[in-house]
């Protein structure tokens, strides 16, 4: 590459896509982007970048592809076959998912790119909706040593904590840990704001109090409006996180690691999905939470 910007494209423009593009555009990369959606395409454009028709146009000459849609089949249906990434990218492009999929899926993808002469990183995010538009996410990385220092000035456009976690598939295993936390992490303050409010607690004052010490954390700090307004419009769906929960619990289980407390939420996820709230944000444990406890039906 010239000491020019590289000429980006990206594919899939959703809640995280959307802003991340046009953190890039601000940051002066010309994009170009493809999605399903003629309304997300419009807000590109808008936004100063370039719609493409299908994925063979938006790919065909770009630097660097990246790609950020809900899952791991997904993912293989826009790399694979011969309207996919990797029949119409250049030799030599870099493709670049932030998706949050298997590790194995990412493994897989980067041995394909490799018969292609496509470089390819997984590099998934954590920061939500509000991270995405702030450009604060903390991005984990797998692959290349030079791949990442090539891509380490775009990342920067995007977020704050980026590190190069290993190999192929390490930033997706990462990403799974990370979603385990924030799971347990949001059960736990969920059962917290029921036991208050039970208790005839000043929530707003409990919560704040809290997340001034130990018990503090970014997901409080993130999810306390929605825990107090009972706001649930999603930042980040419980169908990924279910998705998510099901990537680290059968991750964990082919290394042998315990998840004991994970897996308990990983039901409370799926209960909750089940139950018809697929489509609230993750902050609507807080729901289940209300529901055992007798508070909703």
């Amino acid at each position: 590459m010239s000491n020019a910007l590289p000429k980006v494209s990206w594919i899939g423009l959703g809640i995280m896509g959307s802003p991340m593009a046009e953190n890039l555009i601000k940051a002066g990369y010309d994009v170009t982007g493809f999605t399903l959606e003629q309304a997300k395409l419009d807000r590109l454009t808008a936004a100063g970048g370039s719609a493409a028709s299908s994925i063979a146009e938006a790919v065909r000459d770009a630097d660097v592809v990246i790609t950020m849609v809900p899952a791991s089949p997904q993912v293989e249906a826009i790399a694979y076959g011969p309207d996919g990434i990797l029949e119409n990218a250049r030799s030599g492009a870099l493709l670049i998912d932030m998706s949050s999929i298997t590790p194995q899926t990412s493994v897989d993808l980067a041995l394909a790119a490799h018969d292609k002469g496509i470089r390819v990183l997984d590099a998934p995010v954590s920061g939500g909706e509000a991270g995405a538009v702030e450009a604060v996410l903390s991005i984990m990385v797998g692959g290349g040593q030079a791949d990442f220092d090539e891509a380490k000035p775009l990342f920067e456009a995007l977020g704050k904590t980026i590190v190069l976690c290993g190999p192929h598939g390490s930033g997706q295993t990462v990403k799974a840990a990370n979603q385990l936390i924030v799971a347990v992490n949001i059960q736990a303050c969920a059962e917290a704001v029921v036991f208050l409010e039970k208790s005839g607690v000043d929530l707003k004052a409990a919560l704040d109090v809290l997340n001034g010490g130990l018990a503090g954390s970014t997901v409080l700090t993130r999810k306390k409006n929605n825990f107090l307004t009972r706001d649930f419009n999603p930042g980040f769906r419980i169908d990924l996180h279910h998705k998510d929960m099901g990537i680290v619990t059968d991750a964990a289980r082919n290394v042998g690691a315990a998840l004991p407390v994970g897996s308990l939420v990983a039901q409370l996820v799926a209960s909750l999905r089940a139950q018809g709230d697929g489509n609230l944000d993750h902050s609507a444990l807080l729901r289940a939470v209300e529901r055992l406890s007798g508070d909703r039906v």
